[in-house]
């Protein structure tokens, strides 16, 4: 099993810049991939972005892409998403997920954390 737990989400204005932490406890982290994933009300879950195991290989939704990095530090067993140049549309529920040896644009990981909301104000 591999517990998650989401943090960092908050209110901000647009133009502004949040980093969220995805802690992991439980079985060896550095053997999953990890997955970001928002969700706004009334929308399905969608992909943000995720990297390998290894740290080595990161993947964007083309949405994201130049204003959000994700990176992993497994010493500290913790997944980041650096958020920069935040838009309303932005405005979502945040989750992290995670599935071993592999990383996936969908929803097919095995844990996931409970989220974490983030809004952002025009």
């Amino acid at each position: 099993q591999v517990q998650l737990a989401e943090s960092g989400g908050g209110l901000v204005q647009a133009g502004g810049s949040l980093r969220l932490s995805c802690a992991a406890s439980g079985r060896t982290f550095s053997n999953y991939g990890v997955g970001w994933f928002s969700q706004a009300p009334g929308k399905e879950r969608e992909f943000v972005a995720a990297i390998s195991w290894t740290g080595g290989n990161t993947y964007y939704a083309d949405s994201v892409k130049g204003r959000f990095t994700i990176s992993r530090d497994n010493a500290k067993n913790t997944v980041y998403l650096q958020m920069n140049s935040l838009k309303p549309e932005d405005t979502a529920v945040y989750y992290c997920a995670a599935r071993m040896f592999q990383v996936v644009r969908t929803t097919m990981y095995d844990y996931w954390g409970q989220g974490t909301q983030v809004t952002v104000s025009s």
